[in-house]
């Protein structure tokens, strides 16, 4: 049988991505480890969902947060990754930093397979300034010559990777769900004492700047307390959430629950808010989960005017598009939502979900390790 490597810079708690391809991968035959960053009270090794993990501990984790020791740590990261899993058939590296691994592997190793998944445009991600993109850019450019396939998450972002390296398009895996048929749950009304008549938008994700949360907060205030927004996620601005729900009657904060739970909550909303600023291309031309999660729960979908998103909610009659990425354009685009016809709209999404969904995805999974 087979090894895979799924490589992944982060802890691997809540990467349902990394999750859901390694599943895959087990199930088409290979033997699949995830190998993760250690943090404290985590299992260096451990079965999750049947799917084996690896954290690895460095002895420099806890040393001080500065350029130089970052640096270190993700030098000492490399090399215990390669001696650990130097002779594993296949690197499935997840991002551009954890691509030096898989390439480093197949220097010494010239029979063994690297595939290199984006889970954005990696080199066009914001807060970079130009000097960090274009050493971003020649670093991805000579490294991905030694690439045996390439998947992106949007097609958008694949075909800026065919212009900007000019290879053939990458390979489309998207950032959907397994699909289920969740019935209607109403947990948010009984945990958080929201009415009956209320109709409720979730937000659920990452709280952090980019994704809308200010403007979404700001545009709520001045909605009738007939419509209510639940945020459902962790991040910095968790607490500037709880001090607006203190203050307002028709916004409601609730804790992150686990991948297993998830779309029960997603399901007790009426719609899901999908808000992205349009701050860098990565933002622009994303896909995110939460947008196909929403789908999968039933609920008509509610995004800003960035290209993927637009195109795919206007090609499937799934929600509304805010015309301007602005309050104002977020209040005309919820208004907008309530008066569509909502057993129509959900029959579009109940049909979509049939097509977006990680099964679908699986089999272009299986194609390109085929073709390894």
């Amino acid at each position: 049988m087979k090894k895979v490597a799924n490589i992944v810079l982060n802890d691997f708690v809540n990467d349902s991505r990394v999750l859901k391809t390694s599943k895959s991968l087990s199930v088409l035959g290979y033997e699949t480890v995830v190998v993760a960053m250690h943090n404290k009270g985590l299992c260096e090794k451990e079965i999750v969902s049947n799917v084996s993990v690896e954290r690895i501990n460095l002895a420099s984790r806890y040393w001080p947060k500065i350029k130089i020791i970052q640096f270190i740590k993700y030098f000492e990261f490399i090399c215990r990754a390669f001696f650990r899993f130097r002779k594993f058939d296949v690197i499935h590296c997840n991002d551009l930093n954890a691509l030096p691994i898989g390439i480093l592997i197949k220097l010494f190793y010239k029979d063994v397979k690297v595939v290199y998944d984006c889970h954005e445009y990696e080199t066009e991600r914001g807060g970079a300034n130009r000097v960090s993109k274009w050493l971003m850019k020649f670093f991805e450019k000579n490294l991905m010559r030694y690439v045996d396939s390439i998947i992106t998450v949007s097609d958008s972002i694949a075909a800026c990777y065919s212009k900007d390296y000019g290879i053939v398009k990458p390979h489309l895996v998207l950032n959907c769900p397994s699909y289920t048929e969740q019935e209607k749950l109403d947990l948010f009304r009984q945990n958080l004492n929201i009415k009956t008549n209320q109709t409720i938008f979730l937000y659920q994700g990452g709280l952090s700047s980019g994704r809308g949360i200010e403007l979404l907060l700001e545009a709520f205030l001045g909605i009738d307390d007939k419509n209510v927004l639940v945020f459902m996620g962790y991040g910095p601005l968790e607490e500037l959430i709880r001090e607006k729900t203190e203050t307002s009657y028709n916004i409601f904060f609730h804790p992150a629950v686990s991948p297993d739970e998830l779309l029960k909550y997603t399901s007790s909303a009426d719609y899901g808010i999908s808000f992205i600023e349009d701050s860098c291309l990565s933002y622009r031309y994303c896909l995110p989960n939460k947008f196909f999660e929403y789908l999968m729960a039933g609920l008509p979908v509610i995004t800003s005017n960035l290209h993927e998103m637009k195109r795919l909610v206007e090609s499937e009659g799934v929600g509304i598009v805010a015309e301007a990425n602005t309050v104002d354009g977020f209040r005309a685009a919820i208004s907008a939502s309530l008066s569509q016809d909502y057993e129509e709209i959900q029959s579009n999404v109940f049909e979509a979900r049939k097509k977006y969904c990680w099964e679908e995805q699986e089999k272009v999974i299986k194609e390109i390790y085929n073709a390894l």
